[in-house]
């Protein structure tokens, strides 16, 4: 089987499309620039086309990579038969390919290779023919120094059948389908840290059992963490009584051929078989299996709540005033300008204990007059509430936007050596202000900056392969950035090193660059950065923008390799260039065909025109202000079936938490999403969104709040 083959069966993809990706991939072209501008080659694949079959290439090149080091170590062990060798080269399923090699794997001495040692092999090759009734005096043939009497020759005899009964393929095969199938998982809690005040979150789990293959990926990742922390303990059967019936039962019928003496003792193999070497390598194969597929189930609703998120509405080039609310503290207040650098910063106390209320109230009218102050942006931690009010009842003299943003990961950022960089003067306090500001103005810029995981949006992120989610979560950042485009002369460094192609040192020569020399005037100046050569230049080209450049087409998304294409376009209709762009009755006149060429295709083609309607367009929504509820300020505030306004801010596989204003948010549960069935939640709300919810319970105990969206 080829790549191309391996691939087509997983995905049903057309041959052709992979293997043109492939080249391109092979070629050092991005995801990004192949889905954007080489469409015509694979046939309008998707980016998330592209990632698959970028991702299986590299999963097939890992199986062959096994395969022939399996194959190794079997030749060198002289066991490398025609037709083993050919099992192995036709099998591209991982876990066949284990099997194969079972029987030839170095493993520590086992109780099979004593016996062996013994001299017990041709015993447990009679037992295993079952033509004998005497098995006794036959056993009596294999007494020797080393074994004294028949009961230890038939032991040593029947550990090489459990053994075999082992590396059987056909057994595990069938074993693995019956607990896939019927697999019950089991808790129980350790009896020494039932009292544990960290244990009780778990307190579900200290008695609890259902089949596996039934189990939520979220409540199998809450099970796998409370055994990691030591507050239960975990089994996997396939019954309730853990006696493995079903399966003794199939082993047996598959291996035992007649009632002869033989038959008793292969019984006794094949249940020491199973308990000792069967049920805890299925069972250990099984629980991974279900881990990794909830591990993705996790990531995917990760990725998902994080494309959301950097792609959240920006409020773009404003003058904005950021708060990072506090009590004891004070509240740190930072000013920015248009481009989001700092200009001022102070600290204000109007709540207890200093209650300052009126000298905070003057500093912030003053802050906002002399720094032309457009909108206010406050963190939604502690006494973010109470901050809102604060800054509600101040009489501007012009209108001033309010909006609360999520500060998860402000924290992280203002202790991160990116803001050490880019505020060496400043402490934590004042960075993270920033960072509450910036991320209103852009939230995708300023998030690119903040690790993925401390963002605050996924479920049992810390739980999950750790390579797989970083993987997929920069992904995620990598398509958010290039969809939306970037603007060279802005960019911070660790915007740009997620543009296609470019990467984190290519993003420092950038900036270094553009610190010496001023700003881009155009894109072609890219090719004067130091170590941005050609291919890198292809790749990233379309995806900055350079606003009010020598190039009008320099701030929007059509490729450089286009501009004679569209100049002629131009010249054609007897118009200048800019008198093109932007013209819709222009465009409409133009035929896509007439246009095509090796590199651009029709496809291509109709893309360019798509963009020269709109050029540079940003393609996230314009952001809302929103307010929550002025009489709830505390938990307590909350009654039974009062309804709220709320923001959608986390999206799980069971249901999402909405901010109503507290400090703790509340879950709606898949099932309290719409009336009817739910399959996914991200069918229903995205992050972010604005939604009216009703109080079911409230727990103050546990600062627990139920909601439900069906009012």
């Amino acid at each position: 089987m080829t790549n191309i083959q391996y691939i087509q069966n997983a995905t049903q993809l057309p041959a052709k499309g992979i293997e043109n990706t492939l080249n391109l991939l092979n070629e050092d072209c991005t995801i990004p620039f192949i889905s954007r501008y080489r469409k015509d080659q694979t046939g309008n694949l998707d980016e998330v086309q592209i990632e698959q079959i970028f991702k299986l290439n590299k999963q097939f090149e890992e199986i062959v990579k096994r395969k022939e080091s399996i194959l190794k170590a079997i030749d060198e062990q002289g066991q490398l038969s025609t037709e083993l060798k050919l099992k192995i080269e036709n099998s591209f399923d991982l876990q066949e390919i284990e099997d194969y090699y079972l029987p030839y794997k170095k493993k520590k001495k086992t109780k099979a290779d004593v016996a062996r040692e013994k001299g017990l092999e041709p015993l447990a090759k009679i037992i295993m023919a079952q033509n004998s009734d005497d098995i006794e005096f036959i056993a009596s043939k294999y007494l020797n120094d080393k074994v004294a009497n028949e009961d230890e020759a038939l032991q040593g005899a029947r550990d090489i059948i459990a053994e075999w009964i082992n590396e059987n393929m056909f057994i595990r095969k069938n074993l693995r389908r019956l607990f896939q199938r019927k697999a019950i998982v089991s808790t129980k809690v350790v009896k020494s840290k039932k009292e544990d005040e960290a244990a009780q979150k778990f307190n579900q789990y200290f008695d609890w059992a259902e089949p596996l293959s039934k189990t939520p990926s979220h409540r199998l990742l809450a099970m796998l963490r409370a055994v990691a922390e030591g507050f239960v303990k975990m089994n996997i059967e396939i019954d309730p009584e853990g006696s493995g019936e079903e399966a003794l039962e199939f082993i047996e019928n598959n291996t035992i051929k007649n009632n002869k003496e033989t038959a008793h003792q292969l019984k006794l193999a094949i249940k020491d078989s199973y308990k000792r070497l069967l049920e805890p390598a299925i069972s250990n194969e099984t629980l991974q299996e279900f881990k990794t597929k909830a591990d993705a189930k996790a990531i995917d609703v990760f990725a998902q709540n994080l494309s959301q998120l950097l792609l959240a509405p920006p409020l773009g080039e404003k003058r904005i005033m950021a708060i990072d609310p506090g009590y004891r503290s004070g509240c740190k207040v930072v000013c920015l300008d248009e481009k989001g650098d700092l200009l001022y910063n102070e600290t204000i106390y109007p709540h207890p204990p200093q209650n300052e209320n009126a000298m905070a109230m003057k500093k912030i009218r003053s802050m906002v007059n002399a720094y032309n102050i457009e909108a206010i942006s406050i963190g939604n931690g502690t006494a973010s509430r109470e901050t809102e009010f604060f800054i509600k009842k101040i009489a501007f003299d012009k209108p001033v936007q309010v909006f609360v943003v999520s500060e998860a990961g402000a924290s992280v950022y203002s202790a991160s050596k990116i803001a050490r960089d880019e505020f060496p003067n400043y402490d934590v306090t004042v960075r993270g202000s920033v960072s509450i500001g910036r991320r209103l103005a852009d939230p995708l810029a300023e998030l690119v900056k903040i690790d993925a995981k401390s963002i605050g949006v996924g479920q049992y992120q810390h739980d999950v392969d750790q390579t797989k989610l970083k993987e997929e979560l920069d992904t995620v950042v990598v398509r958010c950035v290039n969809s939306v485009g970037v603007n060279l002369n802005t960019a911070s460094k660790s915007l740009l090193s997620y543009v296609s192609g470019i990467g984190e040192k290519m993003a420092e020569n950038i900036v270094a660059f553009r610190s010496e020399n001023g700003p881009f005037e155009d894109r072609k100046q890219l090719k004067k950065v130091p170590r941005l050569g050609e291919k890198a230049f292809q790749q990233a080209a379309a995806f900055i923008r350079i606003q009010n450049g020598k190039n009008p087409l320099d701030n929007s998304a059509v490729h450089p390799e286009a501009y004679a294409l569209v100049e002629k376009m131009a010249k054609d209709l007897k118009i200048s260039l800019s008198d093109l762009i932007g013209s819709k009755e222009k465009i409409a006149l133009i035929k896509p065909e007439n246009y095509t060429n090796e590199t651009i295709g029709i496809l291509g083609i109709k893309d360019i025109l798509k963009e020269l309607e709109k050029p540079g367009l940003d393609p996230r929504k314009s952001t809302k202000v929103f307010e929550f509820d002025p009489n709830v300020k505390k938990m307590s505030d909350l009654r039974t079936g009062i309804i709220l306004p709320g923001i959608v801010n986390n999206i799980t596989a069971f249901g999402c938490f909405v901010d109503i204003g507290l400090k703790e948010s509340g879950l709606v549960h898949i099932s309290q999403l719409k009336a009817g069935f739910v399959s996914d939640v991200n069918e229903v709300v995205k992050l972010h969104q604005h939604v009216q919810v009703k109080v079911v319970e409230v727990d103050e105990i546990r600062k627990r709040i139920q909601l439900t969206m069906v009012l």
